[in-house]
This record gives structure tokens, sequence and C-alpha cells, in this order.
């Protein structure tokens, strides 16, 4: 004789039912965010869901779904410090590119020096920092070797950090490279 028990959708569904509000809270107070704090508790039911055939639950349900929303609600937390601090960082880096951008010349005088190179020696520059070619497709596309290509940029780099007077100009040029 068959033991009977209810769909897992219908258990799943219960379970929901009875933690949401309680789960919402709990983020809630950690994140301060409604909507943040609903997401971090549907992200805990799909992950309970994914995981419930393999998971082992050794105590009530609410507190394994207390202890894991707070959890979650943390890693939201460092996630949304970690990417504050980036965009911060960036917002940065864009002010001084542009900055460094807009001093008089300063982009024309690489574009100068670059123009100076030996014309072998530009085009493996360019196919490197611009296009972003490795140097064996460089040396592959050449027929040359990959030795000749690193001795090529190496000395491309030094010329340019030789003949530029200020040396950020010369690093938002690598950074902006794509532009040419």
């Amino acid at each position: 004789m068959k033991d009977h028990f209810p769909p897992v959708h219908v258990e799943i569904e219960k379970l929901f039912k009875e933690h949401y509000a309680l789960l919402c809270l709990v983020a809630f107070s950690i994140l301060k965010d409604k909507d943040e704090a609903r997401d971090v508790v549907q992200e805990f039911f799909i992950s309970y869901w994914t995981k419930r055939k393999t998971l082992t639950v050794n105590v009530s349900f609410q507190a394994y779904a207390v202890k894991a929303v707070k959890n979650l609600s943390l890693v939201a937390v460092k996630r949304r410090i970690k990417e504050k601090s980036l965009l911060q960082n960036l917002s940065k880096q864009e002010y001084e590119v542009q900055k460094t951008l807009d001093r008089p010349n300063s982009y024309e005088r690489v574009l100068e020096l670059l123009n100076q190179l030996p014309p072998s020696r530009k085009e493996i520059f360019i196919s490197s920092v611009v296009h972003g070619q490795s140097y064996a497709e460089i040396a592959e596309t050449n027929g040359i070797s990959i030795n000749t290509v690193k001795t090529q940029m190496k000395r491309s780099y030094a010329f340019l950090r030789s003949n530029v007077k200020d040396k950020d100009i010369f690093y938002v040029f690598l950074m902006s490279s794509s532009m040419i």
C-alpha cells in the first residue's frame, strides 16, 4: 500500500504562504528596502526549491529559513557596498580620463608620437593595444616570431613613455585606445 503525500508544489506553496511575511520582515530589518527584501526572500525560496532533494534541515523550517534569509540579506548588503564602491571608483576614473583628455592637444600629442613609430612597429602596437590581438595572432598575421612582436611592443612602449611629458596622458591614451 502506497503512502499518500501531497505534491511537492503544494508543500512549497504552503511554506511560502506561512513564512513569506516573517521572512520579508527579517530581510527588511537588515536591508531597509522593501523590494530588495522581497527579492532576497524570493531568492531563498528558489534556492530551497532547487536544493530540496539534497537538503537536510535539522531544525524547524522557520528557523532554517530565518537563518538563510539573514545570511542572504547580509550578502546583499556586502554586494550593495561593493557595487557602490565600484561605481564611485568608476566615476572618479571617468572624471580623471575626461579631465586629462580635455587638456589641449594631449590626445593629439600621443597620436603624433604613435605616428613617429616605424610603420611595422606602429602596426604591431595598434594590433595589440587597439584591436586586442594576442602576440601569437600578430606574429601569425605578419609572418614574424612572437619574440619579434614582444620586442617591437617593448620598444613602442619605451618610446611613448620617454616622449610623453605628462604620464597621465599616456595612461589615458592606453585606457581609451579603442577610440582610435
